[in-house]
């Protein structure tokens, strides 16, 4: 793993998608509403970070490598937030994405104690955020001369099943390497991906089934990854299966489950975004996709045992085993 990591300083990676902000307010609730039966929260604190696709770019260069982030933010108070803290964590971001005529996505999480009590989101809908024209020749120029291409969906509007396959071609005729972090509730139908990293809810949709069927209507595990092959013929597909850990199809190889690293999770929000910042940078360096899920899944480990959105580091991945 030490190896690994020593590789991707000399790394860089574009990440395509929704980006957002994620705000936290913190504070103390000791007594119910008069005006209804909801708890008062006295405030104590705010945090901003970058989130949805900005915090795969944060993950990204906190393992080492150089990001740049590709998708819309408005010209707005919150917009300032998140560009100041992709400036912060050397993230690049060209300004031409900051929109008057969009305003940025955030997530507010209301927080007492250590208890999640509400989360407020600020989004426009779908085609405010859809890349598209101009943006598309953007991107192309910017993914010239880098090693991956993450695709990040949050299901905002960023992402459609055009911009995949030109990017996509684009992308493999640099001979770069693509991943997608899918989210199947606007399907996108791309092909031949080097990487795909659904969660169990949704390879399920993937697959065409409800995550909402009863256990003895949902088809088995190889089943499942046998339809996905069949309809989006990606290289690498790694299932997130939360505390089962990881299930893992390389090419011309069979099925394989590799047990999770984590030992104590406290907040599985942005974990995701871990995953497949690894994987995508590991197999990118040129690992096996084995050695690239035991990284993945010590990096995972340590973000959910983080409170809130967060991040990696090497020296924080290389001690998780000690």
């Amino acid at each position: 793993m030490r190896e690994l990591l020593a590789k991707f300083p000399k790394l860089r990676v574009v990440v395509v998608g929704d980006v957002m902000l994620d705000e936290y307010i913190f504070g103390e609730a000791n007594r119910l509403s008069p005006e209804a039966p909801v708890p008062v929260v006295t405030f104590k604190k705010d945090k901003n970070v970058a989130g949805g696709s900005a915090n795969v770019a944060l993950n990204i260069v906190s393992f080492g490598a150089k990001a740049e982030l590709c998708g819309w933010i408005g010209a707005d108070a919150a917009g300032d937030r998140l560009r100041a803290s992709l400036k912060k964590e050397k993230v690049t971001f060209d300004s031409r994405f900051v929109s008057k005529e969009r305003s940025t996505i955030v997530k507010t999480r209301i927080i007492a104690g250590h208890q999640q009590l509400c989360r407020l989101d600020r989004e426009a809908t779908p085609p405010h955020y859809d890349l598209h024209g101009k943006t598309l020749q953007w991107i192309k120029d910017k993914i010239v001369g880098s090693d991956a291409l993450i695709f990040s969906d949050y299901a905002k509007g960023a992402l459609n099943t055009e911009l995949l396959s030109d990017l996509t071609q684009a992308a493999h005729k640099h001979g770069i390497f693509v991943a997608l972090d899918p989210k199947p509730r606007r399907p996108l139908e791309v092909q031949d991906l080097d990487l795909l990293t659904p969660n169990w809810k949704e390879a399920l949709e993937m697959a065409g089934y409800s995550p909402e069927l009863p256990p003895m209507a949902i088809p088995s595990l190889p089943k499942i990854v046998e339809i996905i092959d069949q309809r989006y013929k990606p290289k690498n597909l790694v299932i997130t299966l939360g505390e089962k850990g990881m299930l893992l199809r390389a090419p011309n190889e069979k099925i394989k489950i590799i047990k999770t690293f984590a030992r104590e999770v406290f907040d599985v929000t942005g974990a995701g975004d871990t995953v497949i910042a690894a994987l995508a940078l590991a197999l990118a360096a040129g690992a096996t996709l084995d050695a690239a899920a035991n990284f993945a899944n010590t990096a995972a480990g340590v973000v959910v045992g983080k409170f809130g959105t967060a991040t990696a580091t090497p020296e924080e991945i290389l001690n998780y085993h000690k």
